[in-house]
């Protein structure tokens, strides 16, 4: 009997199953520095411990899409290890901080199972909790993922598609412990602009673009022990109707948040993902942009100093976003977008 698995195919998955997933993740000042080398991300309460002081943390905390891509990477080998594609996103919420030296564990909840018209693969809905070493809650998200059956003709149960929210309410989201405010320094964060100064229908184009080469999302996904073969077996990726691995859909994420600071540099904290979705394939030489629009502007229960912003953020390949490529008249995505994102962010208002 072989003692090497080869993970969880469609069939394997049945709904209200309980998955507790390997390999705890201690985090270190390493891992942060490792994530800035990768998506070169410039958010201020971040990159400095005395930044991060002023407004009422004990230090700067990780990055919020770092706390994503370890949680995620987690759940790989047992919920996507077989996946076709990841595809799509909801009811994300962060929660505590974290700081280099806490450990994450993750567990999941299969939510719903649909096959394909094929039988060749299905639809599986997870719930997935990343918690620290406390017991406390660091991330709770719900996603979906298209998974290979292992066999074509095996027999699955009935259908259940979940029903996940249209977005996380505004009070719903988890305010960090300790978070003060009035120490804010907008010089030191980048930017003039704070929540009042931001419109609902406002777009931003945040210009640059970033080339993801094959070594960098290559890293990104051992880093986090990411072990889905679409993402780093070049060999089998042959076999693929790609022909070639495809790029980590969670390193594209975090390129399109690195990018948002030119235009968000006050978007400190993601608190929430309201819905996402990997429009289309991304592979090393791809250049990616991004752009914004503001959704809505959102006071905080209790809170005079902190608002949260709703964005959508696309990001292109290969196409600056100076025309704000997107969806179209006929409802479908311009061919160059990769990722559509709607999420909360906290960002400061202006004290009186």
């Amino acid at each position: 009997m072989s003692k090497s698995g080869s993970g969880n195919f469609f069939e394997d998955f049945k709904v209200g199953q309980e998955i507790r997933h390997a390999t705890p993740r201690t985090l270190t000042e390493a891992d942060a520095a490792l994530n800035v080398a990768l998506y070169g991300s410039r958010f201020a309460v971040n990159s400095s411990d005395p930044f991060a002081r002023d407004i009422g943390l004990p230090r700067a905390p990780l990055d919020d899409m770092l706390v994503f891509h370890v949680v995620i990477g987690k759940t790989v080998p047992d919920i996507s290890v077989n996946a076709v594609a990841n595809l799509g996103y909801a009811e994300f919420r962060w929660g505590a901080l974290v700081y280099p030296g806490d450990t994450l564990s993750v567990s999941s909840k299969v939510l719903g199972l649909r096959e394909n018209s094929n039988r060749a693969s299905g639809v599986v809905w997870v719930r997935s909790t990343g918690i620290n070493q406390r017991g406390e809650m660091v991330l709770d998200y719900v996603r979906w993922v298209m998974v290979h059956k292992r066999d074509p003709e095996a027999a699955v149960s009935d259908p259940v598609v979940p029903k996940t929210a249209a977005a996380v309410a505004p009070a719903d989201l988890v305010m960090p412990a300790g978070l003060a405010i009035a120490g804010y320094d907008d010089v030191a964060a980048g930017s003039p602009y704070r929540w009042e100064d931001y419109a609902p229908g406002e777009r931003i184009d945040h210009v640059s673009g970033i080339t993801l080469e094959d070594s960098d999302h290559m890293l990104s996904t051992r880093l986090y022990q990411n072990t889905a073969r679409i993402h780093f077996d070049a060999f089998a990726g042959k076999n693929t109707r790609f022909g070639r691995r495809l790029a980590y859909g969670g390193h594209v994420i975090s390129l399109a948040r690195a990018l948002s600071f030119n235009g968000l540099a006050n978007g400190f904290r993601v608190a929430a993902i309201n819905a996402g979705s990997h429009v289309a394939p991304t592979f090393g030489g791809d250049t990616i942009y991004a752009w914004t629009e503001v959704l809505e502007r959102a006071p905080l229960p209790g809170r005079s100093d902190l608002g949260a912003l709703r964005v959508r953020t696309i990001a292109t390949k290969d196409c600056p976003c100076d025309t704000w490529p997107g969806k179209g008249a006929d409802g479908k995505y311009h061919p160059a977008v990769v990722l559509d994102l709607d999420y909360w962010l906290l960002l400061p208002r202006r004290l009186v």
